[in-house]
């Protein structure tokens, strides 16, 4: 099977940093076409704007992918550019710490919204674009959706309260849709890193050694991902070469969660 996605069209969420945005340069460089979708206008156009002007593979789309009439515009604009979907990476995340004993604090909620809620209805928006394009194409061959999740998901921290259940909901989320999107030939997995050298966590990190110590001492592997490592990943499960593959979680965090999480946070 091959791992290429040369001249594939993939939507990717949360692309104007971090994971997202890596996920959709690597994707560039293998030959796919590619929108680069955020809500932050700014930061698109400052990371990909020269991008979308001189390539033809790559458009960038500024909206609020929490409202169901940006979702409709997304795939409306990836159609009149490209004609199709076959990839989708919900790669859009946000993180905000827990009081877990305060009744007024609604980040579960914002989190929940965010991070899971934003992803199933742009997932299932593009399904059926999938479905509606695929005609008589075989089974396993119409579509692929790819959750971008954490191992909050798997760990213990109280201030991460409303991240860690985001992502579990989110990978509950790609197991139930991967069931209900088989009979469609459209596989749905996710990965769930965790700490890589995205610029946020440079930003965290400067002036801060003792923290960038505690990550790479409970990582069997030793180091910090870079965001590259994810993408490659993600090109796995969005290629032929897995085309087996629906309903799982490819973890990608250098061992860390199969050591005792007691003292390890999550990023």
């Amino acid at each position: 099977m091959s791992f290429s996605i040369s001249g594939k069209t993939a939507i990717v969420t949360g692309a104007a940093n971090g994971v997202g945005l890596a996920i959709g340069r690597h994707f560039v460089r293998e030959g796919a076409n590619v929108v680069f979708a955020d809500m932050d206008e700014k930061a698109l156009c400052h990371e990909v704007g020269e991008a979308a002007d001189k390539e033809q593979n790559v458009l960038t789309f500024a909206g609020d992918l929490r409202k169901k009439l940006t979702i409709a515009n997304l795939l409306s604009a990836t159609i009149d550019a490209f004609e199709r979907v076959d990839i989708l990476v919900n790669a859009s995340r946000q993180v905000l710490q827990t009081d877990p004993l305060d009744p007024d604090d609604n980040s579960v909620e914002e989190l929940l919204q965010q991070n899971t809620m934003t992803a199933l209805r742009v997932s299932q928006a593009v399904a059926r674009r999938m479905i509606k394009q695929a005609g008589d194409e075989p089974a396993g061959h119409v579509g692929s959706i790819v959750n971008i999740s954490s191992i909050a998901a798997r760990r213990t921290h109280p201030d991460l309260l409303g991240y860690s259940v985001s992502s579990a909901a989110l990978e509950q989320m790609t197991r139930s849709l991967a069931v209900a999107l088989a009979p469609n030939g459209i596989r749905v997995n996710a990965v769930a890193f965790g700490s890589v050298m995205s610029a946020s966590l440079k930003g965290s990190l400067k002036g801060c050694e003792a923290d960038r110590e505690a990550i790479v001492g409970s990582t069997p592997l030793h180091r910090i991902a870079n965001p590259g490592e994810v993408s490659d990943a993600v090109q796995y499960l969005s290629s032929d070469a897995s085309s087996f593959v629906t309903g799982q979680v490819i973890t990608v965090d250098g061992g860390r969660t199969l050591l005792d999480p007691a003292s390890v946070a999550c990023h």
